[in-house]
């Protein structure tokens, strides 16, 4: 997917009044008056004053200050964010019910874990009038919505890309095979996560179509062990195992990685930063993810919350989110503002795309025993854990 440079625009942050109209404020979270949820939680009928803060674990470049300061001044709620470096992060910091954090920004390979885990609650939609904006497949989508529960709010969405020095590495890759062949040995950089067994699953799903790999999250022992086998081949060639986006940006910076796997927001950093730099969706697809807002079970600001779902999934907000980060918009009416901060936007980070684009993207999701199939012989996530290990170690 080729990408636009980020234009960090000066642009009317004044949004106040648009947060005024989607809040309701009359009384707080946890009113009486409310509908049961599946976890035994009482849904909110309406939200009201906020708490005077909000901590998040999140994404990096998910509460970039663009947004945050005019939340903050909106609603009084102070901002506290936690980057996190993988989804395992993620999940092993909301598992710590103590912490304190009221929202994290999962992705679909961890949302299910949290969900059945207990540590996020059920949200109420009808709190967050932008919801029925959303893109129908991340209205209620499975890796967030569970027996007609709303576990989140969806955010934004992308690929995952395959990024290049355009200097170094020619001629420009047309391949996922260009990290695996030996060619960039060194100088290779990949995602520390032990979901990237299913880029490399995807990989072979096109190029050893023997294998019977239908679907890179549901692996059979054999479909993972050939995948890990690649990736064993491939640990030669890496230079470093990046946890955190700036780890990746930095590498690019200062030349000890050429090529490696990546999100739209190290493109987007470095582009901004003037790096011969390059993405692209190889010719065997991509995988990528669709990120949830999700309440904790033991947060302490509610309002906070669901003020800020409620910032973040407005039109305006999404659309400078979407052109910071170099991501998807779930509201599709993101559009107009996009195109005004950035003309072109639009088109080019496939908000107005048809739903086909976002069906040909195999979206993050917990591996678990049971296939698609109807089989339970594929390995779940803890089997991948493992393997990755081996693999790093």
């Amino acid at each position: 997917m080729g990408v636009l440079p980020m234009v960090r625009n000066k642009i009317d942050w004044a949004l106040g009044a648009v947060l005024a109209l989607m809040v309701l404020g009359a009384s707080a979270c946890g009113s009486s008056s409310s509908s049961s949820s599946s976890s035994g939680a009482k849904l909110p009928t309406s939200v009201g004053a906020g708490e005077g803060q909000l901590n998040l674990v999140a994404w990096e470049g998910y509460a970039q200050p663009e947004w945050v300061k005019p939340y903050e001044a909106a609603t009084g709620c102070k901002v506290h964010a936690k980057y996190a470096g993988s989804s395992d992060e993620m999940v092993a910091l909301m598992r710590q019910g103590g912490s304190g954090y009221d929202m994290v920004s999962a992705s679909g390979d961890a949302s299910l874990r949290l969900i059945r885990g207990g540590e996020v609650t059920p949200m109420n939609v009808e709190l967050v009038p932008e919801w029925k904006n959303f893109i129908p497949q991340l209205q209620s989508p499975p890796h967030n919505t569970v027996e007609g529960k709303h576990y989140g709010i969806s955010l934004q969405w992308g690929p995952n890309t395959l990024l290049y020095n355009t200097q170094s590495v020619k001629p420009a890759p047309t391949s996922w095979a260009e990290i695996y062949n030996g060619k960039y040995k060194g100088r290779v950089t990949v995602p520390d996560n032990p979901i990237q067994i299913a880029d490399a699953a995807l990989y072979l799903s096109k190029t050893q179509p023997s294998l019977g790999i239908t679907d890179p999250y549901e692996l059979d022992e054999s479909q993972l062990n050939a995948a890990v086998a690649l990736l064993k081949q491939q640990r030669p060639q890496i230079k470093k195992y990046w946890s955190l986006a700036s780890d990746e940006i930095e590498l690019f910076k200062n030349g000890d990685a050429v090529i490696g796997a990546a999100w739209p927001y190290q493109y987007s950093t470095l582009i901004a930063d003037h790096a011969p730099v390059q993405q692209t969706i190889p010719s065997q697809g991509a995988t990528g993810w669709a990120d949830t807002w999700m309440l904790s079970s033991h947060a302490q600001h509610p309002n906070c919350a669901y003020k800020w779902v409620n910032w973040v999934s407005s039109p305006k907000v999404q659309a400078e989110q979407a052109i910071s980060y170099g991501e998807t918009p779930v509201n599709t009416k993101a559009c107009s503002y996009m195109e005004k901060i950035q003309k072109g936007s639009c088109e080019v980070y496939h908000a107005n795309a048809p739903a086909a684009y976002f069906d040909s993207i195999k979206f993050w999701k917990t591996p678990v025993k049971e296939c698609g199939n109807g089989k339970n012989d594929c390995m779940d996530y803890s089997a991948w854990q493992q393997k990755w290990t081996e693999i790093t170690s």
